[in-house]
């Protein structure tokens, strides 16, 4: 495990996950929001995107976090390992909301990008089954034979696959590229 991709609805956890594979693995860790949104929320162009996440997908070594559906192909051609963080969405929702009441106003997500309620947010977060997880289906079997697939459905499922990483390294691999 050597370059991993952490996906899943806002709210799953993915960053705070992450931080903390990070930390046992000693793998670098990017949280791709910072690098996708500008200051005030402007996005970056798709385009653009696709090379900056290019450039971060580059290295030999890492952890990113993050969705963003229409670049997954991005990430999973040079990922070994894709950790979907599937947890439901009514625990999604409400750590969204939380977030929003215990951050408001500060920027946790990006610079120059506070915490705010945000209803479109909210939708995605709550129709990710339906909307965002079929793209993400479909761009891991697109890569499927080079990556190895983990999905972690509940709290204990990720407290668990962290305890194992803290246990020592992760013995299945992927294939070799």
């Amino acid at each position: 495990m050597q370059r991993v991709a952490v996906v899943g609805s806002g709210g799953a956890g993915k960053s705070r996950f992450a931080s903390e594979l990070g930390r046992l693995t000693g793998l670098a860790v990017t949280h791709l929001d910072r690098h996708y949104w500008q200051a005030g929320w402007v996005e970056t162009p798709t385009d653009e995107w696709r090379v900056v996440q290019a450039g971060l997908a580059a290295g030999e070594r890492w952890i990113m976090d993050g969705n963003y559906g229409s670049t997954f192909d991005v990430r999973f051609s040079r990922a070994d390992t894709v950790i979907v963080l599937a947890l439901s969405r009514w625990r999604c929702l409400w750590r969204v909301l939380w977030r929003v009441v215990r951050h408001r106003g500060r920027d946790v997500q990006a610079a120059g990008c506070p915490e705010r309620f945000d209803r479109a947010f909210l939708r995605w977060v709550w129709r990710y089954r339906v909307d965002s997880r079929p793209r993400l289906d479909a761009a891991v079997a697109r890569h499927r034979e080079a990556l190895l697939l983990i999905e972690l459905k509940s709290p204990a499922d990720v407290r668990a696959y962290l305890a194992s990483a803290a246990a020592g390294p992760v013995r299945r691999t992927a294939p070799p590229r």
